[in-house]
């Protein structure tokens, strides 16, 4: 699931390599537990702010100006050295637009080196912690007990939710409600 109306997968290829060096590299330097941390802060950030969602996936920025820019974001936030330089190597790679994707990836990459269940959950907007609690509580019910929740805005949905863990699908947008209504209406006619 990525934010701007991308797909919901977890990209594949090129995003997990990327994911699979960062986890590499944040074991080798002993600070895994501070990257996954920043990583899941990053994902947030990318989440709320619809400016820096615009950097991210602007082609019209040069490589050092959405270097700059992304340098000047995480300094604001106090992100790590092998953080600020991993999003510095994405930069130079012209790959900011996939960042989401990447951060994505290495939190289920982490997800599954630790045996934790990934669920990844698409919503019109942020999640608020009531309906974050009220979600992990459904899950743990459908028997999800050891489950990380990977949250994506995608405002195309309308409402609702997507959630998928594994191939698992659960579809409860309104967006895609109103398809099967269409295609309802369209049978009845």
């Amino acid at each position: 699931m990525a934010s701007g109306g991308t797909t919901i997968s977890s990209g594949g290829g090129v995003v997990d390599r990327y994911a699979a060096a960062l986890y590499a590299h944040a074991e080798d330097v002993n600070q895994l537990d501070q990257v996954v941390l920043e990583m899941t802060n990053l994902g947030k950030l990318i989440d709320e702010s619809a400016d820096f969602r615009r950097l991210l996936a602007s082609p019209l920025i040069d490589i050092n100006q959405g270097r700059a820019a992304a340098f000047a974001v995480m300094d604001s936030y106090a992100f790590s050295k092998p953080v600020r330089d991993f999003v510095g190597v994405i930069a130079n790679n012209r790959r900011l637009r996939i960042l989401r994707s990447i951060v994505n990836a290495f939190a289920e990459l982490v997800a599954q080196k630790r045996g934790v269940v990934v669920a990844r959950v698409a919503s019109a907007h942020p999640l608020s912690d009531l309906q974050r609690q009220q979600l992990r509580a459904r899950l743990i019910e459908a028997g999800y007990g050891n489950v990380n929740i990977l949250e994506q805005v995608e405002p195309d949905l309308l409402g609702g939710l997507v959630v998928r863990i594994g191939a698992r699908l659960y579809d409860t947008s309104l967006k895609s409600r109103l398809q099967r209504l269409q295609y309802a209406m369209k049978g009845a006619a």
